[in-house]
């Protein structure tokens, strides 16, 4: 597989805007130990692709993504909190809903999002 083809960018020239509705969320993060127990961790999950970049790395999902602190921090060999986790991400596109001290999820469904907020 060429580098090329293992990234989820494009050159402008490649991209095609449409009017329609992405179910699609992601976070950012400065590449670093916590980024990348996280992205060893969302690497296991379908419909997940991690992107590693020189000094970020990328981690997008198709629906929801569920981001199990447990899971992480045994990945990572410590405690990883969602207030950690918060602080680890530099940026997220989706919706982030903390569910418990040890869920963080992120849709790109808003109307699935609304069934853990209301």
């Amino acid at each position: 597989m060429s580098a090329e083809a293992a990234t989820i960018f494009k050159s402008m020239k490649d991209i095609t805007f449409e009017d329609t509705v992405s179910f699609e969320c992601g976070i950012t993060m400065s590449d670093c130990v916590e980024a990348r127990a996280i992205a060893t961790v969302m690497s296991r999950h379908p419909n997940v692709k991690v992107t590693y970049l020189p000094a970020m790395i990328r981690i997008d999902g198709e629906g929801k993504m569920t981001f199990d602190m447990a899971e992480i921090s045994e990945e990572l060999g410590r405690v990883m909190t969602p207030h950690i986790f918060e602080i680890s991400t530099s940026t997220h596109y989706g919706r982030m809903v903390m569910i418990d001290d040890n869920t963080v999820m992120l849709f790109g469904d808003m109307n699935e999002m609304m069934e853990y907020i209301v």
